[in-house]
C-alpha cells in the first residue's frame, strides 16, 4: 500500500506561452493545448482563466472544464484566485493557469501565482501557463529604460529557466495595434490611451525583440561557445559587488542577464564594513532575495577595507568578470580618500571589470 502523503516520483512539467504584450494570443494558445490534451484522453482542466471579456478567449474556453476558483473576501468585495489545495486534491494530469506574474489577493496561501504553480509542479501536476516578457525580473530595468514603464508585478527568471518548454507567441506590432483598435484587447474607451502610451509601435518593437531574444537564450540547448571565443580554460564566473543601496538591484539584474547568455556562474557579494540601521538591513535582505531568485550565490564579507576584501574574494572565487556600480564620490573625494574602483583595477588582472552607470 502506497503512502498518499509521499512526494511524487517526478516533478510536473511546466510549459509557458510567452509573448511581448497583452493580446498576442497566449491564453488562446494555452486553452488550445488543454483542448488537444483532452482530445487525446488526458485529464486536463482550466485552473484559472483571465478572459478580460475578450471574445476570442471566451470562445477558446467554451466547453472546457474549469475548476472552481477560491473566493476570498477583501474590503467588502469577493476576490477569486486559484484553488491550489482543491486542485492538489483533484489531481488532474494537466492544469492551465493564466497570467503567471499575477499577485494573489490577501489571504491566499501564496503571495504570487508563480508560487502556486511551483506547488502544483512539486506535487507532480503538469502546468500550462502564460507570461508577458516585460514581467521578467532581469528585464525590469531594461523595459523601464526603453519604454518608460516600470512594471510592478515581476517573476524571477528561474521560473522560466526551469520550465520544460517555452513557446513564444509572436505577432507583428502592426497586427497587435490593429487588434487593439478593433476592440479585441481592451474596451473601446481605453483603446486610444493604450495606443498612445504602452502600445506604441516603438514600445512593441522593443518588447518583441526582448521576447524573441529571451526565448532564444532559454531554449538554447547546446553548450555555450563563449569560453572558446574568450579563449579561457575555465567556466565564466561573474561576480556582482553590491553596496547597501536600492539602485544596486539593477546590478544584479544586469549580471543575471550576462550570466544567462554565457551559461556562467553568478555570484553576488557585499562587503559590510560598518553597522547598519534596520532599514539598511531590510534592503540588504532584499538584495539577497533578488540574488537567490536568479539562483546566484550570496556572500556577505564582514568588516575590513572594501577594495581589499573584494580583491581577495575575486581571487578566491576564480572570477572572470566583475560588475560594479558607478562611484558616487566626487573627483576631490576620490583624490584625497581613494577610489574603490581604481584600487580594484590596479590590483587585479585577467578579470573583465564592468562599471554600470546610474540609470538616473
Amino acid at each position: 500500500m502506497t503512502d498518499s502523503a509521499a512526494p511524487p516520483a517526478t516533478k510536473g512539467q511546466h510549459k509557458i506561452y510567452l509573448g511581448m504584450a497583452a493580446g498576442v494570443g497566449k491564453t488562446v494558445r494555452a486553452l488550445g493545448e488543454i483542448r488537444d490534451l483532452r482530445g487525446d484522453g488526458v485529464d486536463a482542466i482550466i485552473g484559472l482563466l483571465e478572459t478580460h471579456g475578450r471574445k476570442d478567449t471566451v470562445a477558446a474556453a467554451l466547453d472546457l472544464p474549469a475548476f472552481p476558483l477560491l473566493e476570498l473576501p477583501y474590503k467588502g468585495v469577493t476576490l477569486r484566485e486559484l484553488d491550489v489545495a482543491g486542485i492538489l486534491e483533484r489531481r488532474p494530469d494537466w492544469v492551465m493557469v493564466d497570467e503567471l506574474a499575477h499577485s494573489n489577493a490577501p489571504g491566499s496561501a501564496n503571495p504570487k501565482r508563480f508560487m502556486d504553480i511551483e506547488e502544483l509542479l512539486a506535487a507532480g501536476i503538469n502546468v500550462v501557463s502564460t507570461l508577458n516578457v516585460q514581467h521578467l525580473e532581469s528585464l525590469n530595468d531594461e523595459v523601464a529604460r526603453l519604454t518608460g514603464v516600470r512594471v510592478r508585478e515581476r517573476v524571477p527568471d528561474r521560473v522560466v529557466l526551469e520550465a520544460d518548454e517555452v513557446v513564444i507567441v509572436d505577432i507583428t506590432p502592426e497586427s497587435l495595434r490593429g487588434r487593439l483598435s478593433a476592440g479585441k484587447i481592451y474596451a473601446k474607451d481605453k483603446v486610444d490611451q493604450a495606443l498612445q502610451s504602452f502600445f506604441t509601435p516603438e514600445n512593441l518593437a522593443v518588447l518583441r525583440e526582448l521576447a524573441l531574444r529571451h526565448t532564444a537564450d532559454v531554449v538554447e540547448e547546446e553548450p555555450s561557445n563563449a569560453l572558446e571565443v574568450l579563449g579561457r580554460g575555465v567556466k565564466e564566473r561573474i561576480i556582482v559587488a553590491v553596496r547597501c543601496e536600492r539602485r544596486d538591484l539593477r546590478l544584479i539584474r544586469r549580471g543575471a542577464r550576462i550570466a544567462q547568455r554565457l551559461k556562467a556562474d553568478l555570484l553576488v557579494t557585499h562587503v559590510k564594513a560598518r553597522s547598519y540601521s534596520s532599514d539598511e538591513l531590510t534592503l540588504l535582505n532584499e538584495l539577497e532575495t533578488l540574488s537567490r531568485d536568479f539562483l546566484a550565490s550570496w556572500t556577505v564579507i564582514e568588516g575590513g577595507d572594501v577594495a581589499s576584501s573584494l580583491v581577495t574574494y575575486l581571487r578566491q572565487s576564480d572570477a572572470t568578470q566583475l560588475i560594479l556600480g558607478e562611484s558616487h564620490r566626487t573627483r576631490w573625494q576620490e583624490i584625497f580618500g581613494g577610489s574603490v574602483v581604481l584600487e580594484i583595477l590596479r590590483r587585479t588582472s585577467g578579470i573583465d571589470v564592468y562599471i554600470i552607470a546610474d540609470d538616473g
